[in-house]
């Protein structure tokens, strides 16, 4: 039998074998987890909701299956969390907001139904923002999230609550959202793997924000997070392609990382966009991880496109050239009359960046234009390594700051373009708190962009066990 005290730290992938060789029990994985989630969780409060009596259910019909020679899928057996703003049939799913703090959905999101179609076993649900509209894990219904490097320390957001469980081994991995950097700052923050994929590539039916978003739809992408890439690249394919519902899912085929050559790269890098200049740890981890591919032979150019500079304008205006009407809908929607004092804030500025509508069209050709000088760009290169954030893990509440904006503006570039971006944990601060470096591919290319992140683990250390 395989000690379960190991074996939560181990990958999704590595549990999932050890299952199917029956040197641990589903139920024995199970019962693991919730116990470091019991462990960790009135420190950290990542996990707010709990589905502990479905899930050992499950974990027993899983052994049982299993034991009949019948298998569901690659992820028999497996627990996981999931991002408290994906809809999940049978357990409370608040999006943060007030409105929804007893909202139990009838049928899971698209991601949840692929992923326990799979055999994977739902634990429970992982903190968010409300609305998922903040860089900080922080909400009325539940409360605020901890680093588990530093309590002091925010877990970024808007998927906060899923980097810190999964870094604590209490959870196999998470899904998250990501609008403008939400899977890749709280990978970032809390030392673990998180991907962005191309826009289109995996349904956000169930969502909270959902699609069908007009102007701004392709923004938003839910995306594996975990402490391997190797879970990463096992995920992705599960929870991809149409699923009739997201009118903007493309059934573009994944390539496999493996199959990857990485001597052929063509790979740009830069250390600071102009926006915000990072921190002179950051930056060394980007070097190093640049130093590390070098090694493989691939060519290498320092390089930043320019038009990167227009990032912040064009990304108010996306999130708030509608005087933020899409949230006072979302809000009005679910009943919440009290919310919580940043998102507060942000509909009281709204007028900062309100346009008309011809002023609201005008933006949407420069945002194409963004898109077509980015494109223009990246035909020189396969990708792109640079740094998530200028900074690591922030006191809580200064990620919310208007003055520190400009160093949380290395992943909107991406979501604006769409295309797929990975995280991994390339260095560590002088406070001992992660640095992660992003890992960003062309088009559809999430197979290069994984595969370029899975050897930066291996040579860089990657995921590391946090003090608590």
């Amino acid at each position: 039998m395989t000690d379960t005290n190991d074996i939560i730290y181990a990958s999704a992938k590595t549990m999932a074998r050890a299952i199917q060789d029956k040197q641990v029990s589903a139920v024995e994985l199970v019962d693991a987890h919730l116990a470091r989630i019991e462990e960790v969780n009135p420190t950290i409060n990542a996990v707010v909701q709990l589905a502990a009596e479905r899930a050992r259910a499950e974990a027993v019909e899983a052994d049982a299956a299993l034991a009949r020679g019948e298998s569901k899928g690659a992820l028999h057996g497996v627990p996981f969390t999931l991002k408290d703003s994906i809809d999940t049939e049978g357990v409370i799913t608040t999006g943060g907001t007030l409105g929804r703090k007893d909202y139990m959905p009838d049928a899971d999101a698209t991601v949840a139904a692929r992923l326990r179609a799979a055999g994977g076993i739902l634990l429970g649900k992982s903190n968010t923002p409300e609305l998922t509209l903040a860089a900080e894990t922080d909400n009325l219904v539940y409360g605020r999230t901890n680093n588990p490097f530093n309590v002091e320390r925010t877990t970024g957001g808007s998927s906060g609550g899923a980097g810190a469980i999964v870094t604590c081994g209490g959870a196999a991995f998470d899904i998250g959202s990501d609008t403008g950097g939400s899977v890749r700052y709280p990978a970032h923050f809390c030392g673990i793997a998180g991907l962005k994929p191309n826009s289109g590539r995996v349904p956000r039916t169930g969502h909270i924000v959902p699609h069908s978003m007009g102007a701004v739809d392709s923004l938003t992408q839910n995306g594996p997070m975990a402490r391997y890439v190797e879970d990463l690249a096992m995920i992705l394919p599960i929870i991809s392609g149409p699923d009739w519902s997201d009118p903007f899912i493309v059934p573009v085929p994944l390539g496999d990382p493996a199959d990857v050559d990485l001597s052929s790269l063509r790979v740009c890098f830069y250390t600071d966009n102009g926006i915000g200049t990072p921190t002179p740890e950051t930056i060394a981890a980007v070097r190093a991880a640049v130093e590390a591919l070098a090694d493989t032979g691939c060519s290498i150019e320092e390089d930043v496109p320019s038009i990167i500079a227009e990032n912040p304008e064009i990304s108010n205006k996306l999130s708030g050239g509608d005087g933020r009407e899409w949230t006072k809908r979302a809000l009005e929607k679910w009943g919440t009359t009290e919310s919580f004092p940043y998102l507060v804030q942000r509909i009281a500025k709204a007028s900062e960046f309100e346009v008309p509508v011809g002023g609201f069209t005008e933006m949407l050709e420069h945002v194409d234009s963004f898109r077509s000088t980015m494109l223009g760009f990246m035909q020189n290169y396969d990708v792109i390594i640079c740094p998530v954030a200028a900074f690591p893990a922030q006191p809580h509440g200064e990620s919310l700051e208007d003055r520190n904006q400009p160093g949380m503006s290395y992943t909107a570039t991406y979501n604006i373009t769409g295309w797929p971006s990975t995280v991994v944990r390339g260095g560590t601060s002088p406070e001992g708190l992660p640095i992660g470096v992003q890992a960003v591919a062309r088009p559809w290319r999430e197979d290069v962009s994984l595969a370029v992140a899975q050897y930066l683990e291996g040579v860089l250390g990657g995921w590391q066990k946090p003090p608590i």
